[in-house]
């Protein structure tokens, strides 16, 4: 079988790259906003179209604002140079509104040098005449492809003609489930992208000395030592007072997205600015969406010895509410400690995706009710009678038993307590859920009294022959 087609789009910033990626993804992933420069580093995708399918990159606006400087638009232009270079094929998406610009020549004089196959597709042509969609021929690259993205049209006919040499042969399976999805958040600038490119031993994501760089969530397939990973790197996320622009705001919610839809999450924290407020609204963010959860104390070789204890003392004191999970001292500037994570992430997955039988959890539920009785409650013993597994990701244990309610938390801590030592369930959190058993009988009346007048005349009846008899005899 041979690899998957790579497509990228490319073309200047707000174009409408992004929005066309989500319609060829039919997903939301890319982050879409009317403000120019919004999309930075590579996002790629999957593609699914007739029994065909092609990987999708979408990408920084490049050609109005590389100008040499050393600013994050020459970065994102790089990122976008790198794609091109990937790609087997190019869509070089313009803005039929905005007509043909000296930066879509010079983008266009770009791809004549490489000779890759290219799409030139105009975008935005709603009320927009046909003549002003046919002056971009003059650009060399074919016919355009009229398309209005953000409402889907010429999309599917645009589809069409991207895949008509492609055969089913071609087309891979769905996208691999059995991927462990990793997303590494933390606050703005504590080094997410410099772990992300330190994790995959390349320059993937743009990495810039100023806070908020990524604005999007970034999904990033590859494999390590034959096993198949997706690297999400998010937005850095502020306290709430100083999120104040639109685009920052839609950039939290991407990253609580991308928590929701991780296995493990690697909460990434600045060890020189020590451990504040929002690193643990963060934890406390992965925690309520139940993910498994390791933590990364990054900048750590620019410590001195003194710097180095307080920090150490403020992990015992600040993180003693998560005893499970693993912290890690590291450099991802320099690599110091990087490779240790990936043990801690394999074991806080692998916990959270444990599995056991009914029987043994039973059992074990058993022997810690023997050896530390539940309480009484109103002159009756609650009663623990089965356990079993109730789900993954987080794992959920789900004990049945009578008056559960009544419960106290300290005997639940005691039960979870149990559970997470037998069978060690290191970096992931652990949900116990009590089911009360309630008496199968209770709203149905005795057949025997359902009528009570009718009862009593029976009763009656019976009396009075009784006493017929006796007289009798």
């Amino acid at each position: 079988m041979s690899l998957k087609p790579v497509i990228a789009l490319i073309g200047r910033p707000n174009v409408g790259k992004s929005t066309l990626f989500n319609q060829f993804t039919k997903s939301r992933q890319a982050l879409v906003a009317d403000l120019a420069g919004l999309t930075r580093d590579r996002q790629y995708g999957d593609v699914f179209f007739e029994n065909k399918s092609f990987i999708v990159i979408d990408t920084g606006g490049i050609g109005e604002a590389d100008d040499g400087t050393g600013s994050i638009d020459d970065y994102m232009a790089s990122q976008s140079y790198t794609a091109i270079h990937e790609a087997d094929r190019v869509v070089f998406v313009v803005d039929a509104r905005a007509g043909i610009t000296p930066s879509d020549e010079e983008i266009a004089r770009f791809l004549h040098s490489l000779g890759k196959q290219v799409y030139l597709v105009a975008n935005k042509t709603d009320g927009v005449h046909e003549a002003g969609i046919a002056e971009f021929f003059s650009l060399g690259l074919g016919e355009p492809y009229p398309t209005s993205a953000s409402h889907g049209k010429g999309v599917t006919s645009l589809l069409e003609v991207i895949t008509a040499d492609m055969s089913e042969d071609e087309a891979l399976d769905e996208p691999d489930e059995s991927s462990l999805k990793l997303a590494i958040i933390g606050r703005p600038n504590v080094g997410k992208s410099t772990l992300v490119n330190r994790l995959l031993g390349e320059e993937r994501v743009v990495v810039f000395d100023m806070p908020g760089t990524t604005r999007d969530s970034i999904y990033i397939p590859f494999e390590r030592e034959g096993r198949s990973y997706t690297l999400i790197d998010t937005a850095g996320v502020r306290r709430r007072g100083r999120i104040d622009e639109k685009v920052e705001k839609f950039s939290v919610i991407k990253t609580l997205q991308a928590i929701k839809d991780a296995n493990v999450v690697v909460l990434v924290i600045d060890a020189h600015e020590g451990i504040v407020d929002q690193d643990l609204h963060m934890l406390g963010y992965a925690l309520d969406a139940g993910r498994a959860i390791v933590i990364a104390i990054n900048k750590w070789d620019g410590l001195n010895d003194e710097q180095k204890k307080v920090i150490k003392a403020e992990i015992d004191r600040r993180f003693n509410f998560v005893p499970y999970v693993k912290i890690h001292l590291i450099s991802a500037l320099y690599g110091n400690g990087v490779g240790n994570l990936y043990p801690s992430i394999h074991k806080a997955y692998d916990a959270s995706m444990f599995k056991v039988s009914t029987s043994r959890l039973t059992q074990i539920l058993q022997d810690a009710v023997e050896n530390h009785q539940p309480p009484m409650v109103g002159g009756r013993r609650i009663k623990l009678r089965y356990a079993h597994l109730g789900g993954h990701n987080p794992p959920v244990i789900v004990i049945h038993g009578n008056q559960t309610s009544a419960l106290p938390k300290s005997y639940q801590r005691y039960l979870e307590n149990i559970y997470r030592n037998i069978f060690q369930l290191e970096g992931t959190p652990l949900q116990i859920e009590f089911k009360q058993n309630d008496n199968p009988y209770k709203d149905k009346k005795n057949p025997k009294v359902k009528n009570k007048a009718r009862a009593m005349r029976e009763k009656k009846r019976i009396a009075e022959f009784k006493k017929r008899e006796k007289k009798r005899k």
